[in-house]
């Protein structure tokens, strides 16, 4: 059984699609004909039917100036920083510093410290080696080998005073790096990730500013959910891999933010126990709400994408029936950082009352 009708969407783009987006801004009177779609933008840039979010994201202000060092720290030079692997003295105020991962170049990025980093390990999907929504100056950090795989000889060469990663990519890794630099992980599993940008805060001697601007952050999102009046909306979130198809639950990275906003979801997507739940073609019904956000993986995620939403059972759903289903970038929907939600933010503003033209 089809579970139909709910309310509204938007906008659209994303950097796994080559595509310009056009946009046509609605005046703020109510045209003659009284058709209350007319006051909502529109995008003419699809994925089978899917309107694609993201394109002309706005990158220039992801990373703001640089967070000032902890006033506690001001006459030190180094503090005790405990993460999940270890203890480490690392330098009050570091100077040069390698990340090891999107997830740390994420935290470098929102303390506004990303001119410090001296060498950073690459994702290796898509045509930048850095996600896009950083911006243009990120993917033009010195590599230190791939993210799964980094080279402990470059990162040496680059002569850090802190190194900051996720989680080790190898077991051997920590002491391979720990001799070269001070080494931090903070811990990779986004359903944390607060958490984890916090420990992130504190290696960079900048406990204090990551406190407040995880607040400030809370506050946003709070204050849009009122704006865009969330409450009033179910939003599905659905991922697309190259063989799967999951249900993201509340507790996923997207959901958490969808939850600071106020948006509310489909009682069958509120997972009991998991992050997420795989389901199949005989399923579609889950994937339904108010309006669809398609979280595309990778290529091979996209073209699986094309292929279900372009089959009868996806286009029977109310949201695709009536052109409420947004694809949205995988790096950013399936993120691990405050840059990141943050672009989630502005992705749910242009998107929640709003619908594919």
């Amino acid at each position: 059984m089809s579970l139909r009708r709910f309310s509204t969407v938007r906008r659209a783009s994303i950097g796994l699609v080559a595509g310009v987006a056009a946009f046509a801004l609605a005046g703020c009177s109510q045209p003659a004909d009284d058709d209350p779609a007319s006051s909502i933008v529109r995008t003419t840039t699809k994925i089978a039917g899917a309107a694609v979010v993201g394109i002309e994201r706005d990158t220039t202000t992801a990373c703001p100036e640089p967070a000032p060092v902890d006033p506690e720290l001001s006459g030190s030079t180094t503090h005790r920083v405990v993460h999940t692997t270890g203890t480490s003295e690392v330098p009050a105020d570091p100077q040069r510093i390698v990340v090891l991962d999107s997830a740390a170049l994420d935290a470098v990025c929102a303390l506004g410290l990303w001119e410090r980093v001296v060498g950073a390990a690459t994702s290796g999907d898509g045509d930048s080696p850095q996600p896009g929504y950083l911006g243009t100056g990120i993917s033009e950090l010195p590599s230190v080998g791939p993210a799964g795989a980094p080279d402990v000889a470059r990162i040496a060469q680059a002569a850090p005073d802190v190194i900051l990663g996720s989680s080790p990519a190898t077991g051997a890794l920590y002491g391979e790096l720990s001799p070269i630099a001070p080494t931090v992980f903070v811990g990779s599993d986004p359903v944390y990730w607060k958490t984890q940008f916090l420990l992130a805060g504190n290696a960079l001697g900048r406990a204090d500013a990551a406190a407040a601007a995880l607040e400030r952050y809370q506050a946003d999102a709070k204050q849009l959910g009122i704006d865009i009046d969330a409450a009033q909306t179910q939003a599905s979130i659905v991922r697309f891999d190259a063989d799967s198809l999951e249900v993201e639950g509340p507790a996923a990275f997207a959901g958490q933010v969808l939850t600071d906003a106020g948006v509310r979801r489909p009682a069958y997507q509120n997972l009991d126990g998991a992050v997420t739940e795989s389901i199949d073609d005989a399923e579609l019904d889950r994937a339904e709400g108010d309006l669809i956000y398609a979280v595309l993986v990778g290529k091979d995620g996209t073209e699986h994408a094309e292929d279900v939403m372009s089959g009868q059972a996806w286009e029977d759903l109310g949201a695709a029936a009536d052109s409420r289903v947004f694809a949205v970038e995988g790096e950013v929907w399936n993120g691990n950082g405050l840059v990141a939600a943050r672009a989630v933010l502005t992705d749910l503003r242009n998107t929640l009352n709003g619908y594919a033209g």
